[in-house]
């Protein structure tokens, strides 16, 4: 039994999918997000801004207590500012990091005292593991979430459960509201986010003592990896 489970994001795409799994499998999928999900699964939600850092701790700590605690969060809220450097305002810049970096550091931060004995799980992206152009906002927020889990699984081995999950492209609308040339060509060659989730569930489903570290989880022809 998964027990309660928070998921960041959980309104769409991955988290969307991550609720669904953990139902599946006798979760109660708890969620914050800016969006209300439409799902019925969801046994319970907190409208956040994952970028007002403290506002994200204050809503851990709201829908946990509403539910009696919590076994495991998931991080799967993203978003993205695609353009060079010189092109992307300040503003969308930083928020990139805030919400995919600071924003999960704030949630797990705020849900650690809860979690002995339970699981983390971050979601970071094959981008977290190799640059490209026009990405710099991104990928520094994913390189950092690489670099924080696995601090976090030092810092708390043998207390909580840590997993860094490294999806490639997911076929979600993550990509509906970049420019053409920020698109991926082919989204036949994207895993739909179900396949992803699925593995999340499996790494929060190991037995007391045995630990996923690390999955990266891919299309078989997806350009960014390796």
């Amino acid at each position: 039994m998964l027990g309660q489970v928070l998921v960041t994001g959980g309104a769409s795409g991955l988290g969307a999918a991550v609720v669904h799994a953990v139902h599946e499998l006798g979760g109660r999928p708890l969620v914050l997000d800016k969006a209300a999900p439409s799902s019925a699964e969801v046994a319970d939600f907190e409208s956040v801004d994952l970028s007002d850092t403290r506002a994200a701790e204050r809503a851990v700590r709201a829908i946990a207590e509403r539910n009696g605690g919590l076994r495991a969060v998931v991080t799967a809220a993203g978003t993205d500012a695609c353009g060079r450097l010189d092109q992307v305002s300040g503003a969308d810049w930083d928020r990139v990091v805030m919400v995919n970096l600071l924003g999960t550091a704030a949630v797990v931060r705020a849900a650690l005292p809860m979690l002995d004995g339970g699981r983390v799980v971050t979601i970071a992206s094959t981008l977290g593991l190799r640059a490209v152009s026009d990405a710099t906002a991104y990928c520094a927020s994913k390189f950092g979430v690489v670099g924080f889990t696995r601090a976090l699984a030092a810092e708390t081995a043998g207390r909580v459960g840590v997993t860094l999950v490294i999806p490639g492209g997911m076929r979600t609308h993550f990509f509906d509201d970049r420019a053409e040339q920020y698109r991926p060509p082919d989204d036949s060659k994207l895993n739909p986010p179900e396949r992803v989730a699925d593995a999340i569930v499996f790494a929060l489903s190991q037995p007391e003592g045995c630990e996923v570290r690390e999955l990266v989880v891919a299309h078989a022809e997806e350009g960014s990896w390796p």
